[in-house]
């Protein structure tokens, strides 16, 4: 007779092993309606009382100089440095130019270091962020490229679901299909905890327009990703 695992009431164990399989319900990051009603000072001293009580269940002494300001640190890091991303205020406005040149081929923007957190358990996600775009009558400034994928990197995040929502973001600015993005990244909810697999590395993808309907566009922009530059030799 097989034993079945034990199922809890209020459906636990379930979410927590769906975690581990990494699942996503969504491209869109999962908010609720009244997300923004708490300003940021707000959400500041509710997080420090809060990750107070976990220090304290933990057992650590909060008398002890070096963790008095722990949570305070805490509560400031995540909602204005590593989670700011969530705020629609902090999308970067992306000033487009006209392709005065006429330059109808490739642009990749390949290398973009980004540091997220895995929605699962909270621990970082980081790795390299590649972009690449054909141009429909406008060009982006290269460093908004760079600031749309640090934007959705610093929320709770799921690999799969950052690579679209920067394809999407990039195709709604560019006015174009022609949009690719590739993600490669560590992720130390593999690395640090359970299976504590440090050397594998997690990559996605999303190709839409010219890169997704022509292998060679495609082919041609995975080249120029796999290249290695003077400066990383």
């Amino acid at each position: 007779m097989i034993n079945e695992p034990t199922k809890h009431s209020n459906g636990h164990q379930l979410r927590e092993e769906e975690g581990d399989d990494h699942m996503s319900s969504s491209f869109e990051t999962p908010l609720r309606p009244d997300a923004f009603e708490k300003d940021d000072d707000l959400k500041i001293e509710l997080i420090e009382k809060h990750f107070r009580e976990i220090m304290l269940i933990l057992g650590l002494d909060m008398e002890d100089d070096s963790l008095q300001g722990t949570p305070r640190r805490v509560a400031k890091m995540y909602v204005k440095e590593i989670f700011s991303g969530l705020k629609p205020e902090n999308k970067p406005l992306a000033t487009l130019f006209e392709n005065k040149y006429k330059y109808n081929e490739m642009l990749v923007e390949k290398n973009i270091t980004f540091y997220s957190n895995c929605e699962h358990h909270f621990v970082p996600i980081y790795g390299k962020a590649h972009v690449g775009y054909i141009s429909d009558g406008h060009v982006i400034g290269l460093s908004k490229i760079n600031r749309i994928v640090q934007y959705y990197a610093k929320r709770p995040q799921v690999q799969e679901r950052m690579t679209v929502q920067i394809a999407n973001e990039l195709k709604d600015v560019l006015q174009t299909e022609d949009v690719a993005v590739v993600l490669d990244a560590a992720h130390m909810c593999v690395s640090s905890r359970g299976v504590q697999d440090v050397n594998s590395l997690t990559v996605t993808s999303h190709y839409c327009g010219a890169f997704q309907e022509d292998e060679v566009r495609k082919k041609e922009f995975l080249n120029y990703i796999s290249l290695k530059s003077k400066h990383e030799i």
